[in-house]
């Protein structure tokens, strides 16, 4: 148990009438350890072959006899692990394959005492476990159709304690995905992990298969297009969205102040590689319309390294664990088998990093930490994807020289007990007091409060009482917090606490967000401004419009790719006062702003108003204006409400590489439209032909589809490489191809390759035809300018000899009929809304307009045939193998 350190001292007996109380001596329960640690052989070949710090101890903790294919993993306070069992993985569509395992070491010795199925379900992605509840976010399957139906975020209880689920699950979320691709492609792009913050919520990772009509316990519905992160309270009420535009994201990490941080997923050489990100609420992200050629609207990510697949992710605050690997954000890379560290150094409104090395895993899926300081990791480890039965462990790490001791349950602890825990130096202990203390003994607000004014105590204590105490008290508590944000130690956090719960924000007054506006500290700035925001009070839209844009809101050259993946704190208050506007419907005082002083912040808000007031206005300022920059600022804005975007209905999705050209991916018309065509094309004919050029870029730019005014020609790559007869090179024999796959496995174990030499095979066996290895070059199918941070050796070279045993994600061979009954075979290498590229086995390109598709299949089997490299030596194979696993960018 953690106890506070005078606690720990001294052992107090505190009289009360007729009681005495002994401090931190709860008993532990009935234990039977086992005492044959039967993973000691994966223990010692994970000691040998991966590199750990070697201050820290670790060891196999289950392996896949109890946790195969583990997609996901949380720990109790208390120390129990579940483990989310997805043996259909993140392109099977199979029901009836998943399952969440409960392990327990009741005597904290890194061996497995005993384990239970606690609940069978499909396709577990994300689990928060405390004491007899554990939420769970899955895939919903019809038990008729045995297609999928959805995924749920669901509550299960254990009130007996035999380890096993309850009675049927209570459902918080429903719908939190769009059901067509969960049945057509799998879970790869779907919403996975969740963890809570010290505010109470729980935070929800949102892949971009995005979701419609999502509903919570109160009926809420919400639908999203594309990926970002939603919230809502463990009752399943007050679902909102947080963060949007974000491409795959499998988890979050949220730190002690509640900054939450994500490590992304690459979309295999289209621009979007692996980010880290610093999640600001109300931002937008840009992925995919925005974050290339409309740089400036977006806030962008902290750091673009390369290829790989973010997976689990979790904060690391425990002082019983070296102070190198302590406060940090920690990230799990499925694809680069490695958790990261990501040290973030304060910059303005949000952070620079870095990123480091900690500890490599095969195929890494998920991390936690218990209250006790022990963490676990669990291995995909080869399970491939579509899951494996016989594949995946998980892992146990402590500090070396630290000894781990039992945590007593919270739930029955007296208020004093819960006090102590939340001045604990382990957030994981932080967060179980408070919520204990949230949901059972609401009466104690008041003694929470005095932890909350006690300056003496550590900020992260202080943060942690203070969300605490807002959740205890609700509107009541109003008046202490805004006394709360006269200090400037807790000023930030103060102004957030009190427009988290939209449920009594009509209580809450402006004026501290109104004088926080004016704070030096860009930090409550912006607390202030996304507050604002969401009270949704028009009357303080003057005050907002004051917030600066900065210089370097500047939209890229037409054609280029803007900085969307370098730090640019000083972008964060405008953005969000933007977002704070747009939220309140300001319409008419942005137009009054803009009348007024040509507002710039009033400007960059009008772009994502569609109200006929606004089109209306500003071609009435155009011909009024002789000022030749507000003329030209009024066509662009004219230009962006010329469309809107098209309403989500679930039925599509943007695919693996999808257009990102932007602003909008299913651009549609609106009742406004054919006023501002006819109004673009009337300047234009009243503006001299030497100034017409800048009709062009705005037909270009905004796909205006209006002929008279022509298009840029697009710069698109030169296809430089002829196309290849696969079918002559494979029918030739050599080493590779008069060899058994274990052998080619031991010669690649014991010859080094040459890579300029592999580099040459790259083409000469036709690679070339279906594959590119620079960002610039045409699409084709997998990239592999990333598949060395990704794959090993033996994984690149089993997916040479063996094509249709792991097809990559989004790279499924697919079939089309068109409706002149012809048929297409090949990858799907470029999509729009409005068409698609198909590219044959040959490397010959089609372009098909979608509108002409009958039938869209994709096949069991890999378009890439089998024996390509049957004519190589073992030299030359591994050569071959060591070109692409030098390619790392």
């Amino acid at each position: 148990m953690y106890c506070h350190k005078q606690i720990v001292r001294n052992i107090l007996f505190i009289f009360m009438p007729g009681l005495f109380i002994l401090g931190c001596q709860e008993e532990r329960p009935p234990c039977e350890p086992n005492t044959e640690d039967a993973l000691s052989f994966l223990t010692d070949s994970l000691r040998n072959n991966l590199e750990w710090p070697e201050d820290l101890v670790f060891n196999a903790f289950s392996g896949p006899d109890l946790t195969p294919s583990p997609a996901c993993m949380a720990v109790a306070p208390t120390g129990e692990v579940y483990v989310g069992v997805d043996m259909i993985g993140s392109l099977g569509k199979e029901m009836g394959n998943g399952k969440i395992v409960r392990l327990v070491d009741c005597n904290q010795d890194g061996i497995v005492d005993s384990h239970t199925e606690f609940a069978v379900l499909d396709d577990p992605r994300g689990i928060i476990a405390i004491d007899d509840q554990v939420f769970v976010l899955h895939t919903t399957f019809s038990e008729e159709t045995k297609k999928a139906t959805g995924m749920d975020l669901i509550r299960l209880e254990d009130k007996d304690g035999d380890g096993i689920a309850d009675g049927p699950p209570h459902i918080l979320i429903e719908n939190i995905c769009a059901p067509r691709y969960l049945r057509e492609r799998g879970t790869d792009h779907a919403t996975n992990g969740i963890r809570m913050g010290i505010d109470g919520w729980i935070y929800i990772a949102v892949g971009d298969f995005g979701f419609h009509n999502a509903v919570d316990r109160a009926g809420t519905t919400l639908t999203q297009l594309g990926g970002g992160i939603v919230r809502v309270r463990p009752d399943g009420t007050g679902m909102e969205v947080y963060t949007h535009g974000m491409r795959n994201i499998y988890d979050v990490a949220i730190d002690p102040y509640m900054n939450i941080f994500t490590r992304g997923n690459t979309n295999d050489g289209g621009g979007w590689n692996i980010r880290f990100t610093d999640h600001i609420q109300s931002g937008e992200y840009g992925y995919p319309m925005l974050f290339k050629h409309f740089t400036e609207e977006i806030i962008p990510g902290l750091v673009d390294v390369g290829g790989g697949s973010g997976t689990g992710a979790i904060y690391m605050d425990d002082d019983r664990w070296p102070e190198a690997y302590n406060q940090v954000p920690l990230m799990a890379d499925w694809g680069r088998s490695h958790l990261y560290m990501h040290p973030v150094t304060p910059s303005g409104g949000s952070f620079t990093q870095q990123e480091k090395k900690f500890i490599q895993l095969p195929q890494i899926t998920d991390v936690d930490l218990d209250a006790s300081g022990i963490m676990y990791l669990s291995a995909w480890d080869g399970a491939g994807y579509s899951g494996s039965p016989d594949k995946g462990y998980t892992v146990r790490v402590i500090p070396e020289g630290f000894e781990p001791s039992y945590y007593a349950s919270l739930k029955n602890a007296k208020v004093s007990r819960l006090i102590e825990e939340l001045k604990s130096g382990s957030s994981i202990a932080r967060q179980y007091a408070s919520y204990v203390l949230v949901h059972e003994q609401a009466e104690a607000a008041s003694k929470i409060w005095k932890l909350v004014q006690d300056d003496s105590l550590p900020m992260e204590a202080r943060v942690a009482a203070m969300y605490t105490y807002a959740q205890m008290a609700g509107a009541s508590g109003i008046d202490n917090l805004v006394e709360l944000s006269e200090e400037p130690a807790m000023r930030e956090y103060a102004l957030r606490a009190m427009t988290d719960r939209l449920d009594w924000i009509d209580q809450v007054p402006v004026e501290p967000y109104l004088s926080g506006l004016k704070s030096d500290n860009d930090r409550v700035k912006i607390a202030s401004i996304i507050g604002l925001g969401r009270m949704e009070r028009k009357e303080t839209a003057s005050a907002l419009l004051e917030i600066k844009v900065p210089d370097s809101f500047q939209a890229p050259e037409i054609g280029t790719d803007g900085p969307h993946a370098t730090p640019n704190s000083e972008i964060i208050p405008a953005h969000v006062a933007v977002r704070a506007l747009v939220r309140m419907d300001a319409v008419d005082e942005l137009l009054d702003a803009v009348e007024q002083d040509r507002n710039p912040l009033a400007l960059w808000a009008l772009r994502y108003i569609h109200d006929p007031k606004v089109p209306q206005r500003l071609m009435a300022w155009y011909e009024e204006s002789d000022d030749a920059k507000f003329r030209a600022d009024i066509l662009t804005l004219l230009a962006r409400l010329y469309h809107q975007e098209a309403p989500y209905d679930g039925s599509w999705w943007w695919g693996t590489r999808p257009d990102t050209h932007g602003p909008y991916y299913k651009a549609v018309e609106w009742n406004a439209s054919p006023q501002i065509r006819d109004f673009l094309i009337k300047a234009r004919r009243n503006t001299p032909s030497s100034d017409h050029d800048r009709f062009t870029v705005l037909n270009s730019k905004y796909r205006l589809g209006i002929e008279s005014f022509g298009e840029l020609e697009p710069k698109k790559p030169v296809e430089k490489q002829p196309l290849a007869d696969l079918e002559k090179i494979r029918n030739k024999k050599g080493q590779i191809g008069k060899s058994s796959i274990e052998d080619v496995m031991l010669a690649l174990d014991r010859i080094q390759g040459d890579v300029d030499e592999g580099k040459k095979l790259f083409v000469k066996q036709g690679c070339q035809t279906c594959h590119n290895v620079e960002p610039g070059e045409v699409m084709k199918g997998p990239f592999m300018g990333q598949v060395g941070s990704i794959m090993n050796r033996h994984q690149i070279a089993e997916s040479i000899l063996k094509p249709s045993a792991s097809i990559s994600q989004g790279f499924g061979t697919v079939q089309i009929r068109t409706s002149d009954e012809k048929i297409y075979v090949g990858f799907v290498t470029e999509e729009s809304a409005d068409e698609l590229v198909i590219r044959n086995i040959a490397g010959a390109a089609t372009t098909l307009k979608k509108d002409d598709i009958k039938e869209r299949n994709e096949l069991e089997s890999s378009m890439m045939p089998s024996g390509l490299a049957n004519a190589l030596s073992f030299q030359e194979f591994a050569s071959l193998v060591d070109f692409l696993k030098n390619q790392t960018q």
